[in-house]
């Protein structure tokens, strides 16, 4: 077999290395940016995907439904609690059949005046299976509903799965989206390239992030928690050098079960008697006030 002369490439970006880029500052001349993602999301049942507490034997899945619906009943209310304890802004990803299904969620949310983020429709499908057509409607049904019921367009966006097609930023920046989660590949905010401009890519975590943490690699609840903590405190001394961005990816089916929140709350207060040198954010803000000021790379 024959190997081409060059690999195959995305074309959104070209290589940078962090340690040469123009050093500069969050607002207040902060250096390291701090945000909470709350995934809230909602699945079909019987159907479609979804992670799992246990193989499942067929459907209807009824174990890992329910387990999964902890989190909008339960758990994101508990989490709700220590984001008020500790005075910590949220980033709400939201799938817009959540609106259908508990508003009240939402809501809560609205009213400590996060973040809305989209987050498609259902975790129960992924972007990457749908054809261009067909991912257009997916993103202008999930659109429409979080602009309707929030009064405004979701600026960011994050695929369910972090399931792309080869199209998909194109069409969020033909859609009007300011900036994107998907793309992992950097602790700065970076610009992507498409057929129809620029698009932001805000670094979203895949390694502080309960989904890979917990169900894939199996970590204990202070196992997550050290690992949030030991990130924050090495970014923070990264973060003398340059603007760093830091998420936090939360899952409330995930954290919200008490033994596990019980130690999240470890780590929350801890970050939060840290704000006098940190910026404490949302995705939005950040993506502003690297627009407003032509920043990123």
């Amino acid at each position: 077999m024959t190997l081409p002369t060059k690999l195959p490439t995305h074309g959104r970006y070209g290589y940078s290395a962090i340690t040469d880029r123009p050093v500069y500052d969050w607002p207040n001349g902060k250096r390291l940016a701090v945000y909470i993602g709350v995934n809230l999301e909602h699945f079909a049942f019987g159907e479609g995907l979804g992670a799992k507490l246990a193989p499942s034997l067929g459907e209807p899945d009824v174990l890992n439904y329910a387990w999964r619906d902890y989190g909008n009943r339960v758990g994101v209310w508990r989490l709700l609690e220590i984001l008020d304890t500790f005075r910590l802004p949220g980033s709400v990803l939201v799938n817009s059949a959540i609106y259908d299904y508990c508003p009240e969620v939402v809501a809560a949310f609205r009213a400590r005046g996060d973040e809305i983020v989209a987050h498609g429709r259902s975790n129960s499908e992924r972007q990457a299976a749908f054809d261009e057509a067909g991912e257009r409607a997916l993103i202008e049904e999930a659109t429409a509903d979080l602009t309707e019921a929030e009064g405004r367009a979701p600026a960011g966006w994050l695929g369910p799965w972090i399931s792309e097609s080869p199209v998909t930023p194109d069409l969020l920046q033909e859609a009007g989206y300011r900036y994107l989660l998907d793309w992992c590949g950097d602790d700065q905010p970076i610009w992507l390239k498409t057929r129809g401009g620029r698009l932001l890519a805000v670094p979203y975590p895949q390694e502080v992030n309960d989904i890979p943490a917990i169900p894939l690699h199996r970590l204990s609840p202070g196992d997550f928690t050290d690992l949030i903590l030991d990130n924050f405190e090495e970014m923070l001394t990264q973060a003398e050098a340059q603007p760093l961005v830091m998420g936090i990816a939360l899952h409330p089916y995930l954290v919200g079960q008490p033994y596990r929140l019980r130690h999240l709350r470890r780590a929350l207060e801890h970050i939060a008697a840290r704000r006098d040198a940190v910026w404490l954010t949302t995705p939005g803000a950040i993506a502003d006030h690297v627009i407003e000021n032509d920043l990123a790379v």
